[in-house]
């Protein structure tokens, strides 16, 4: 998670109350990071602060859709879905980690790390598109049903992988740091007799990796050494195993290779457009991960 934010004038999309809306959302944000900095003022000023960050939003966020519709803007829809998808989902289910760890340094951490990440990247791509400057990167759209199957079986899997409650946090993960250390980055491809390609990346926060790990492997692991990361690929290509039917349908998909990734690579991934599927979890006590196939 980056130190501080701060507004730029990049970030303008030429609609002048959105623009002021998006600078203040920047200030509101940025004193966060510094009361996260001080121990003596974190959990009641971030408290305070992130209760007044989320409030504020939603106004931005209605405003934002109503002048969407004044434009008659094509790509609403998708937009009021993120939107949706923050409000009804992400954020609840941030709060929710908030208030159970008691505003802990690492519950903060996570809130941060996936509203900078989400405000930098919503502002420059999907808020760019509405004035004509740039495209969204959401252009996969998922039937409901499909999402649902999946889902199930991923959380059925992680919980049993990692004998802890999982917590969708978002539907649409665009790549946001949620770690405050270390992440595992894992990216598996597939291909079919007629060269069809599938995709499979998983993202695991340092924390959730070592303490699932010490207690699957009955030994206490410290640091991401290479019995580790070697014991992640092989869960990942289990959990792999069990998602794969779901994307099989006519054509038959084979693991072509297992590649390890930097998390600025694993981003990389997402330079033309977003995977159509894209979650984000909490493993209650232990972490974050990532899911991602497209």
């Amino acid at each position: 998670m980056p130190n501080e934010i701060k507004w730029n004038d990049r970030f303008c999309i030429g609609v002048d109350s959105i623009d002021r809306a998006h600078e203040r959302l920047f200030s509101i944000v940025g004193k966060l990071v510094s009361l996260n900095e001080d121990e003596a003022k974190q959990q009641h000023a971030c408290q305070e602060g992130i209760k007044y960050f989320k409030s504020y939003a939603m106004k931005h966020f209605a405003d934002e859709e109503n002048y969407m519709r004044s434009i008659d803007y094509p790509g609403y829809a998708m937009h009021k879905r993120l939107h949706d998808n923050l409000r009804n989902e992400t954020l609840p289910a941030l709060d929710a980690e908030l208030e159970a760890q008691n505003y802990s340094k690492e519950s903060v951490r996570h809130f941060l790390g996936i509203c900078i990440g989400w405000l930098n990247a919503h502002i420059m791509i999907e808020d760019y598109a509405i004035t004509g400057k740039g495209s969204s990167k959401w252009v996969q759209q998922i039937p409901e049903n499909d999402t649902d199957s999946v889902l199930k079986t991923l959380t059925q899997s992680l919980e049993a992988m990692c004998h802890a409650k999982i917590q969708l946090i978002s539907q649409h993960y665009g790549g946001e740091d949620f770690s405050s250390g270390k992440t595992l980055c894992y990216r598996l491809n597939y291909i079919a007799k007629d060269r069809a390609a599938l995709q499979f990346c998983f993202v695991y926060e340092e924390s959730l990796v070592l303490k699932t790990l010490s207690e699957i492997l009955e030994q206490e692991f410290a640091r991401l050494d290479q019995t580790a990361t070697a014991a992640m690929k092989i869960l990942s290509e289990q959990l792999a195993e069990k998602l794969r039917p779901h994307f099989m349908t006519e054509k038959k998909f084979l693991l072509e290779r297992n590649d390890m990734l930097t998390f600025d690579q694993f981003i990389r991934t997402f330079d033309k457009a977003y995977p159509p599927y894209s979650l984000l979890f909490s493993v209650e006590g232990k972490g974050y991960c990532a899911f991602c196939a497209k």
